[in-house]
């Protein structure tokens, strides 16, 4: 009997961790390199090493024997990808496919070669680069940043004293800053693919998603109310960067759906994504499941809707560490939504941290809205402590 080939996963969040059920069913062996001891994904793959994914000999090490490394963040060094990869190691999304999504600059930059529809954007390295690009803006790190961190808002000339030490640090560091419109959109959506090596593709619908603070906190599958030629130009959007990037595995495009009905790109993540945790239980294959398939060159599952609604909504860590029910939430919140679907993380409360998320699913929106938030804010603590 052939042996399964074993999959090496980089870094040991939530995203890894939820890889591990797909793998198990699949009969496919992961192997973790950790952050720490106990983190989300070490609860859950045995075999595991801790270690630091910006040191090459940890990230052999852990790639030792490995058919496939994949990721669950995208900050592993440019440089010690192509090693593994000279080393003869598949590293799938491949460094120069996921520089694209390491760094925003390069990622604006062969967008828009590709003419690709995104915001106006420009890389600065002053305060007069920032008021020449005009104003308002939104200044970014290139590189780093992620959930509303390294993002500055630059809406009035008084507010450009709030980018000095952005543009001091940048300038010590070497990390650009890039300026770009604030565009006034509608809502946000995101378009969520799967490409394996040999070039097979599959599309999800595309889903609407809620930011607060920079942080997720809800996705509404499919989008409501957009228009099918809008949702078509999405997925072939986010087709075409999959194959012009040589993206292996999921790739999440966000975008902005502009007031006069057009479509922009944000950001791109070439990993399983937030907004495609609705999968799990309302597609017929989780991206948790495809994007394994995707970097074993196996042959990809039907991305396809199993109800006509799936609401995903975060359950983050309360106002302080003592808020928040998590596991003894459940009682109630089972009891009272027997459908619910709760994925817990196995992290400690912190204000603000993505701790888990529950799915509902059914055929009316309305119903599944309020059954999502009402169970992500009773395991967050907002609910029934009056009675406590």
């Amino acid at each position: 009997m052939s042996s399964a080939p074993l999959v090496a996963v980089v870094g040991g969040g939530q995203l890894a961790r939820m890889m591990a059920e797909p793998a198990a069913a699949l009969g496919i062996p992961l192997r973790l390199l950790a952050e720490a001891e106990g983190v989300s994904a070490a609860q859950v793959i045995v075999d595991q090493l801790v270690g630091d994914h910006t040191d090459l000999a940890d990230l052999r090490a852990v790639t030792a024997g490995a058919a496939v490394v994949t990721f669950d963040h995208e900050h592993v060094p440019t440089d010690h990808l192509r090693a593994l990869a000279a080393d003869g190691v598949a590293v799938r999304p491949g460094p120069d496919a996921l520089v694209h999504a390491q760094d925003k600059g390069v990622m604006r930059e062969r967008l828009g070669a590709l003419g690709v529809p995104c915001p106006r954007n420009a890389i600065v390295a002053t305060r007069a680069d920032v008021e020449a690009f005009g104003l308002p803006c939104v200044l970014k790190t290139t590189r780093g940043g992620y959930d509303g961190k390294g993002v500055w808002f630059v809406r009035s000339a008084d507010d450009l004293e709030t980018v000095a030490e952005p543009l001091r640090v940048a300038a010590e560091t070497g990390v650009r800053l890039l300026a770009e419109e604030l565009v006034d959109f509608r809502r946000e959506l995101s378009a969520l693919v799967v490409r394996s090596p040999s070039g097979q593709a599959a599309a999800y619908p595309v889903v609407a998603s809620t930011q607060v603070d920079g942080v997720c906190r809800e996705v509404v599958a499919p989008a409501p109310d957009l228009d099918p030629d809008l949702a078509t130009q999405a997925q072939q959007v986010a087709l075409t960067i999959a194959g012009e990037l040589d993206v292996t595995g999921v790739l999440a495009v966000e975008l902005f759906e502009t007031d006069d009905g057009r479509i922009l790109v944000n950001e791109l993540a070439m990993r399983p994504h937030n907004t495609g945790h609705w999968t799990q239980d309302g597609a017929v294959t989780s991206q948790f499941e495809n994007h394994l398939r995707a970097v074993l060159d196996l042959p990809l599952g039907s991305p396809a809707a199993r109800e006509p609604w799936t609401v995903m909504v975060n359950i983050l860590g309360g106002p302080s560490d003592q808020v928040g029910r998590l596991y003894d939430g459940y009682p109630h919140a089972m009891a009272r939504d027997p459908h619910l679907r709760v994925h817990l993380y196995g992290k400690d409360l912190r204000p603000g941290r993505k701790v888990g998320h529950v799915n509902a699913y059914g055929d009316d929106l309305d119903d599944c809205l309020e059954r999502a938030r009402h169970a992500a804010a009773w395991f967050r603590g907002d609910l029934g402590n009056e009675s406590e």
